[in-house]
């Protein structure tokens, strides 16, 4: 809702969100030199945020099937996956490293470090 990102996402339909996990939010902080505070006052959060979403469920299956391709996130930019030592990569450094766990309206990957944009 901070984000004013709640029509989007309560729109029926289902997404796959890629969600770094503490550590990566953390390191990510580091090296912008910010505070979670800052990054939440930011007025492209909407746009970071939604950069990590994609319209419809992707399983781990599906995504090892897209080696070499993109996918559209919800706020219109692509995102590369590759497929290394069979894990799903996103644009060359963001590695899937908790995939399909399952939520109420699509699925969720944890990565091990932010995707760059």
């Amino acid at each position: 809702e901070a984000a004013g990102l709640f029509e989007t996402l309560s729109v029926d339909g289902s997404f796959t969100l890629f969600a770094p996990t503490d550590e990566a939010f953390e390191a990510l902080l580091d090296e912008l030199g910010v505070t979670a505070d800052d990054l939440l006052a930011r007025d492209d959060l909407a746009d970071i945020l939604t950069y990590h979403v994609v319209s419809g469920e992707v399983d781990a299956a599906t995504a090892i099937g897209l080696d070499g391709e993109s996918a559209e996130t919800v706020n219109g930019a692509e995102i590369s996956i590759t497929v290394v030592d069979d894990e799903v990569v996103l644009n060359g450094n963001a590695t899937v490293v908790t995939p399909d766990v399952e939520a109420s309206n699509g699925i969720i990957h944890t990565l091990g470090a932010l995707p760059p944009a």
